[in-house]
């Protein structure tokens, strides 16, 4: 007597999927499930849910299988779909990079409010590239230049520039190293800025799988901004702007030591989303 092999439809598969992911400890396990089906199959989430009944593949199953294992093991979910979406344009994200985050559009959006006549602009640590290829859309006739330390990062900001129909000068050296003699109207920066002591108990998608280089701030979290407050001056063009991201609690020191490096002209504060000030900037 021959049995008939078990068929796994579309339904059947985000059911078992939800639990599995849910007993792993992901949030929104469903809503995950359906996002790499959707891969899986090349349907959009009205697709996915047009055919519940659908049976899947061999094929289509063992790919899909991939996927949910590693996200079992808590890689992020961008890592596995490959792109996460930053200001309206489409990244590119590896294990090489940041995955962009929602609050730094914050950072975008208070740049280019103060570069309407800004001619050139510096992003530090550009990881992605959202950073510096948001403000490239927005302000073409502005040059935007973007340094990182890691080759494999600049790689993927690279590809990003061109997916994204972006003109973006790219450089290798760590933070003002590669321009010497070069001044800027604005630098922008979203540095690494978690404490030492608070790397262990961040969420296991990021502790485990994003770039530590990309995270770690020294004991205080506060390092890379003394670096790049205390050099900024020189690379500056008089009344420059320099803006950056913080994190939690941290907009009072960075402010401190934005006015007393020197940008005390004009200062600012932004809340993102949440209410948490996220953004500091300063006025050369």
């Amino acid at each position: 007597m021959t049995t008939t092999p078990e068929k796994w439809d579309v339904l059947k598969v985000l059911n078992w999927t939800k639990g599995y992911l849910s007993e792993k400890g992901v949030e929104n396990p469903r809503l995950e499930a359906e996002w790499m089906l959707c891969e899986a199959l090349s349907l959009d989430r009205v697709g996915l849910y047009l055919n519940f009944d659908k049976p899947l593949s061999d094929a289509e199953l063992a790919a899909y299988r991939t996927m949910v294992a590693r996200r079992g093991k808590r890689e992020p979910l961008q890592y596995i779909l490959g792109t996460q979406e930053f200001m309206g344009h489409e990244f590119r994200v590896t294990p090489a990079v940041l995955i962009p985050r929602h609050d730094t559009e914050v950072l975008v959006t208070e740049a280019i409010k103060r570069a309407t006549a800004a001619k050139s602009i510096l992003d530090i640590g550009t990881g992605s590239g959202c950073v510096a290829i948001s403000l490239a859309k927005e302000l073409p006739q502005t040059e935007v230049c973007s340094v990182d330390v890691s080759a494999e990062a600049l790689e993927v900001a690279r590809g990003n520039a061109e997916r994204n129909a972006a003109t973006v000068q790219f450089f290798q050296g760590s933070l003002f190293e590669p321009f010497a003699g070069r001044r800027f109207d604005m630098v922008v920066s979203n540095p690494p800025y978690i404490p030492n002591s608070e790397l262990a108990t961040l969420q296991a998608e990021v502790r485990g799988f994003e770039p530590m280089g990309a995270l770690d701030g020294g004991a205080d979290g506060l390092d890379f901004y003394r670096r790049i407050v205390n050099d900024a001056p020189g690379y500056l063009n008089p009344g420059g702007w320099l803006i950056f991201e913080v994190g939690a609690g941290q907009a009072p020191q960075v402010l401190g030591l934005l006015k007393a490096g020197g940008f005390a002209g004009e200062t600012f504060t932004q809340t993102d989303p949440a209410g948490i000030e996220r953004v500091v900037g300063g006025r050369l």
